[in-house]
């Protein structure tokens, strides 16, 4: 304890979050500092002044009260825990804590299948409303940003990034490129750049829609949005709210599974309550039916891995949709004939 140097919580907090600053995108500082908010707001319910006093009863009386206090499930409360432990870990860094006191965060043990993410598109429902977008609304910007999200399982993050001449039509590709000083970071910073191999049929609908549909708009940083609104570059919010109006079944199948009169049906006539449909996705599981359609076609999980920017560990936890038997039946070609 001697050897510790006295720092309040929300000093020691604002200290880790200017640390993280430069290895971090802005939006997970953003998360690691709403996470400490409630860890400084519990210090001082408990008359917790200076850090150097923290021990590991502390700590498991703080993953009790935060469980409690934010109502948090199994999967929520690991990965806020995991944050903590990595904010006492760099406290222990500045003689703010013992060094050894991050190992006393423990975390909530989950199931097995407790941290999937299992809500997927699957290739059945994209091909029809591929099929849907390209007879009603071919080379449309609605028509552009599902291709591209569907066909590279690109983050949406990434789709919002592309600029014109990130394009290259000869090559038929796409080059993600961070630029967080312009507005669009990469959620892997420079490690996420990547090229990203497009085919013809893909190349043919981007050339017709940057050749008749694209709204003639700049960015506030004077750059070229590939895919733009009338003010601009296209927002994380407007991409959101595309893929649930086009994950609809009514749009792209003309009916409805669950036997709503489209005229009364909120979901179906307002734009903006297109999320209250049963059936509709937002971007994050478009990815994840890309990677699983991907896998599905034989695409070497390597190959998935640096095209979607993700690794294989996390693909096997959180991507891969497919069925027992559906991994049964990739697999089967490689021991058929052993």
């Amino acid at each position: 304890m001697s050897d510790l140097k006295p720092i309040a919580p929300a000093e020691a907090k604002a200290q880790y979050l200017e640390a993280i600053r430069t290895e971090k995108a802005e939006s997970t500082v953003q998360t690691r500092e709403y996470q400490l908010r409630h860890f400084v707001r519990w210090c001082g319910e408990e008359d917790i002044e200076n850090m150097n006093t923290l021990d590991g009863r502390d700590l498991m009386n703080y993953r009790k009260w935060r469980r409690e206090d934010g109502d948090l499930n199994n999967v929520t409360l690991r990965s806020q825990m995991s944050n903590i432990r990595h904010f006492i870990d760099f406290c222990g860094r500045i003689d703010a804590v013992p060094s050894n006191l991050h190992e006393k965060v423990l975390l909530p043990s989950l199931d097995k299948y407790e941290n999937r993410r299992d809500e997927s598109l699957s290739a059945e429902r994209a091909r029809s409303i591929l099929d849907f977008l390209e007879r009603f609304e071919y080379a449309s910007r609605d028509h552009v940003a599902f291709l591209v999200l569907w066909k590279t399982g690109m983050r949406t993050g990434g789709l919002r990034a592309l600029d014109v001449e990130d394009y290259y039509p000869r090559k038929g590709a796409l080059e993600l490129v961070h630029r967080p000083d312009t507005g669009t970071p990469l959620k892997n910073k420079e490690a996420g750049e990547r090229m990203i191999a497009l085919g013809d049929a893909e190349c043919e609908v981007i050339d017709d829609y940057l050749e008749r549909k694209r709204e003639n708009a700049t960015d506030e940083h004077g750059r070229d949005p590939l895919i733009t609104t009338k003010n601009g570059r296209m927002g994380k919010v407007t991409i959101r709210r595309t893929a649930y109006r086009l994950t609809r079944p009514c749009i792209y199948a003309g009916e409805c599974p669950h036997d709503k009169d489209p005229m009364d049906c909120e979901a179906r006539t307002d734009y903006d309550k297109a999320s209250q449909c049963p059936d509709a996705v937002s971007a994050h599981p478009i990815r994840r039916g890309s990677i699983t359609h991907h896998l599905d076609n034989d695409v070497p999980k390597v190959a998935v891995s640096d095209r979607m920017d993700v690794s294989p560990d996390v693909i096997d936890a959180h991507y891969d949709a497919a069925s027992k038997e559906g991994k049964m039946n990739r697999r089967r070609e490689y021991v058929e004939d052993i």
